[in-house]
Parts: structure tokens; C-alpha cells; sequence
């Protein structure tokens, strides 16, 4: 695969195409790949697609493409309230950073003597709500003698709060040897009149809208600030087949799948820097079972078909309403249900609504799963496999074992300790060290300090991770972690603790020297 799919396709600087790939789009939105060539050749053009889509992508890239090097402003966006113009200018200031152009957002209920001071410093690309631009160029604080570039955002929304006089008048006092953009949701007829107005030979671009055609997916969503916790624990409290978690970026899905097998889970990832022969391999280790889980970014998703996967995961929200069709529908195949689920941070809430509304389907809100959850979720899984054992038929032979032992012990007893021994091995019973014995930490497990935290950057999947491989113990069996600032406490089962405090006293996390210690009990 091309590093950058599509985008490495067009006539893009390093400095644009560096920017998407921080930004992490691998495949552009139906509106970007019908948009951009068009808009890099300079023609004015029509663009019908609602936000959520990607447009601002869409005219951003070939916006900051034609930009050159000069402290006058070149182009104006112009936008029907504050926070679009807040979220445009944001995502264009991305796009544009590698080239170090400067953006500025104007808009009303902002000092305007700050803006004033801003443009004095030198701006390229302006963001405006249409009253506030006005009464900026009537003051003269800003000169649009040099810009050629017009993008209309959300025109029909301008319409309905009554801004077209004021998007004419500013149209007005800009030349006419420009690159007028114009989008909008719809097109009422007065839309279609000041494209007819102010634009040259417009092409007309309209996206698709998709609908999901699988009734039978379940979609939910979790509001997570540590998705990756949240993650571990729906994974170990829903009933999963396979799953494929879709994230954003390649090397966030290097990320999470090395986090996903510090902690014990069959994971592997699978995005556009593999080789075929990696690809291959990791494929036909999901095909054949091997793995229960497959990390993958939209773009290496392409092209799949496997009929029993159970879940899909979106660990990072999609860019666009179209991807998370796509994502989600590779679940409930033949006539099976499946369920989507998606994690979110709090800022995320309104793209996810944006999604519901654009696809039209609901996403309901779910709690995260708690311990007590997750322990009842094993419990029936033990329970399941006694139950099946038990219909199988042909464990007679044990039968002598039982009856001796029940001369000594309740057949409740004797039950409970083979789950125990089938479950965890057997182990000679040992006292519990001195010094693991008022740390504090759950039942069975020793708390342990150390002396690194946020400070250092340390993440929670930094410690597993470590802890995992020097003390060669299974990433899931580290219970509670907890960062602080300065310093960290973990938690380990008391069988294990010696063998972590011996091998990480002295050792580093991140190049980090650490200590490592029983932590004292909560007062």
C-alpha cells in the first residue's frame, strides 16, 4: 500500500501530506476524494454534504495547498456561528501547521480589540462569522484586497439565520478573479441563486448518503477519559467471538495492540505499513482462530470478509458517518447478530451525535462494566464449561477420586477445590510474607510503590508492559493501577509480588530509573 493511499496520489507539498498523516487520515471521506482534485485545479465548486462528512478537509488540504508564502490574508472561510468557526479553524490550523500558516478565527463575543491585535501580527486565512467580518472590514482592520480563495460553510444554515445580505455584501468588496467553494446540506432555491451570482461554472459535487443495510447489529457507546481500561474491560465482560477494533492512526493500532498483548489477550494489528507477507500471516491467523482479536485501521480493514466476527470496536470514533458504516457492518453477517460498540472522550459527544443523525440510527449510551461485572462474567463461564463437561459425559474415571476424598470432605468442598485447582493450578500453600502484609491491596493481591508517575510520562500500559516481560508474568494478572504525579502504585497477586519487587528494584520504565517497594496500608 502507498503510505498515504489516496493523498500521496494527488499533487500534494511534504508539508500537507505530513500534516493528513499526523492528523490520521489513511483514506479520505467520498466528499474529500471527490472535492479535492477539483479544488486543486482552482474551479469554483458546489459541494452538498452536511458536517460530520469530512468537508472541512475537503477544502482545507487544496485551500492550504494554493497558499504562498506572504503576511497578507488569502483566504476567508465564512461560517454561520461561533463554534463552527472555532472547530474549522482548528482543524485547518492542523492541516496547515508544517507550512506554518497562521489562521484566525472572527467571530462576535469575542473582544474585538484581541482580533484586532492578532491581525496585526500577520494572517493568511481568516474563519468569520459574517457580522463580525463586516464590522471588522468597516473599521479597516481587515483588507481582503488579496484573497482568492472563498469558502461558504453551512450555507443553508447562513440562509435560515438571515446572513445571505451579509455574505453578498462581503462578496462584494472581494475580486472576482478568486475560487469561490460553497457548501451546504441542501440547496433551497436562494442558495442556487447566489451560487449563480457569484460563481464561475461551479462543478457540482454530492455525496451519497449510505445506510446501514445489517438490522441485526446492536450499537452502543461508552464514554471513557481511559479507553483503554474501558476497553480490557468490556473485553472481559462481553460474550466475544472474534472482534476487529478499528483505530485511527498506524501507529495507534501499533499502540493498542502491543498494550492488548502486555495485558494477555490474543491480539495482533494489521494497517497500511505491513508487507503482504505480514498481512497474510496475520490474516490467516484471525481466519484460522488463532487470534481473538484484530487492531486494524479503516484503510487495512478494506477488503475483508469474515463471517464470524461477533463485535466491532471502534476504539477511536470515525472521522465520518460513511466509516462507521462501513466499520460496523462487518459484523452481523448471515443472518447473525452483532453488536458495534464505540468508545468516546467527552469532546467527542458531538461528532458521535452527528453520526446518529446523518446515518439515522440510534447509539445507545451503556455503563462500563464493573469488577463485580466482570467476575460474575467468569463465573458463568466456568459454570458453562462444568455444565458442558457434564453433558459430554466421560469423566467416570474420576469418579474413584471423588468418592475417596468424600470421606474426608463435603462434596461441595471437593467440587470447589477442583474448580480452583482447573482454574489457577495447584500451589503450595505458603505464608504470606511479613512484609506483603498491610500494603493495602485487594484481596490476594500486595500493593507495591514506585517513584515514577505522570511526571514522566509513564502511561498505565508502560508499567504492564515492563512489569509483564522482566518478571515474565501475564499482563492480565496485574490488578489496580494508579498514577500520580510523582509516583505509582500497582498491584500484584501476593504469589508474584516477590518476584516483581526483585526484578524491577533498580530497573527502568521509559529510561527511568525506578524503586520499587511494599506500599504502606490506606490509613
Amino acid at each position: 500500500m502507498k503510505e498515504q493511499g489516496f493523498f500521496g496520489e494527488l499533487q500534494l507539498s511534504k508539508k500537507i501530506l505530513s500534516a493528513i498523516t499526523d492528523m490520521g487520515f489513511e483514506e479520505p471521506s467520498p466528499i474529500q476524494s471527490k472535492t479535492i482534485p477539483v479544488a486543486l485545479e482552482g474551479k469554483d465548486l458546489i459541494g452538498q454534504a452536511q458536517t460530520g462528512t469530512g468537508k472541512t478537509a475537503a477544502f482545507g488540504i487544496p485551500m492550504m495547498e494554493r497558499l504562498v508564502d506572504s503576511r497578507h490574508i488569502q483566504a476567508l472561510v465564512l461560517t454561520p456561528t461561533r463554534e463552527l468557526a472555532i472547530q474549522v479553524a482548528e482543524e485547518l490550523a492542523k492541516i496547515g501547521k508544517f507550512k506554518k500558516v497562521k489562521v484566525l478565527p472572527i467571530y462576535g463575543g469575542q473582544p474585538i480589540e484581541r482580533q484586532i491585535r492578532a491581525l496585526k501580527l500577520g494572517v493568511q486565512v481568516i474563519i468569520g462569522t459574517p457580522g463580525r467580518l463586516l464590522d471588522h472590514m468597516r473599521r479597516k482592520t481587515i483588507r481582503l484586497d488579496f484573497v482568492n480563495q472563498v469558502i461558504i460553510d453551512e450555507a443553508d444554515e447562513m440562509l435560515d439565520m438571515g446572513f445571505i445580505e451579509d455574505v453578498e455584501n462581503i462578496l462584494e468588496n472581494i475580486s472576482t478573479d478568486r475560487q469561490t467553494m460553497l457548501f451546504s446540506a441542501t440547496m433551497p432555491k436562494e442558495i442556487l441563486a447566489l451560487s449563480e451570482k457569484y460563481m464561475k461554472d461551479p462543478v457540482s459535487i454530492t455525496t451519497s448518503k449510505e445506510q446501514i443495510t445489517v438490522p441485526l447489529i446492536d450499537q452502543v457507546y461508552y464514554e471513557s477519559r481511559d479507553k483503554l481500561d474501558g476497553l480490557c474491560r468490556v473485553l472481559d465482560a462481553e460474550t466475544t467471538g472474534q472482534c476487529i477494533i478499528f483505530g485511527r492512526t498506524k501507529k495507534g493500532v501499533n499502540d493498542l495492540t502491543a498494550s492488548l498483548q502486555a495485558r494477555g489477550y490474543m491480539a495482533d494489528g494489521l494497517h497500511g505499513d505491513l508487507s503482504q507477507s505480514q498481512r497474510d500471516r496475520v490474516m490467516k491467523k484471525f481466519r484460522d482462530g488463532d487470534l481473538e482479536i484484530l487492531v486494524a485501521t479503516d484503510v487495512a480493514a478494506r477488503g475483508l470478509d469474515i463471517e464470524h466476527i461477533t463485535h466491532v470496536i471502534n476504539y477511536d470514533i470515525p472521522q465520518d458517518p460513511e466509516s462507521y458504516v462501513h466499520r460496523i457492518g462487518r459484523t452481523g453477517r448471515a443472518g447473525k447478530r452483532g453488536v458495534a460498540i464505540t468508545f468516546i472522550e467527552p469532546r467527542e459527544f458531538r461528532q458521535l451525535k452527528l453520526i446518529e443523525k446523518i446515518v439515522k440510527t440510534r447509539i445507545l449510551r451503556k455503563q462500563l462494566p464493573t469488577l463485580t461485572d466482570i467476575m460474575e462474567r467468569r463465573r458463568d463461564l466456568i459454570k458453562n464449561q462444568v455444565m458442558q463437561t457434564i453433558e459430554q459425559g466421560s469423566y467416570t474415571d474420576y469418579h474413584t477420586i471423588v468418592a475417596d476424598i468424600a470421606n474426608y470432605h463435603d462434596p461441595l468442598d471437593i467440587a470447589a477445590a477442583a474448580l480452583k485447582l482447573f482454574q489457577e493450578g495447584f500451589r503450595e500453600k505458603t505464608e504470606e510474607k511479613p512484609m506483603f502484609s498491610q500494603t493495602g491491596g485487594a484481596d490476594g493481591m500486595v500493593r507495591l510503590f514506585m517513584n515514577v508517575g505522570r511526571a514522566q510520562n509513564i502511561r498505565p500500559d508502560d508499567i504492564v508492559r515492563t512489569v509483564a516481560e522482566e518478571a515474565g508474568i501475564p499482563g492480565n494478572i496485574i490488578g489496580l493501577i494508579n498514577i500520580y504525579d510523582k509516583f505509582t502504585f500497582l498491584e500484584v497477586p501476593v504469589d508474584v509480588a516477590e518476584r516483581v519487587l526483585t526484578v524491577m528494584h533498580r530497573n527502568t520504565i521509559k529510561g527511568f530509573k525506578v524503586n520499587v517497594e511494599p506500599a504502606k496500608a490506606r490509613q
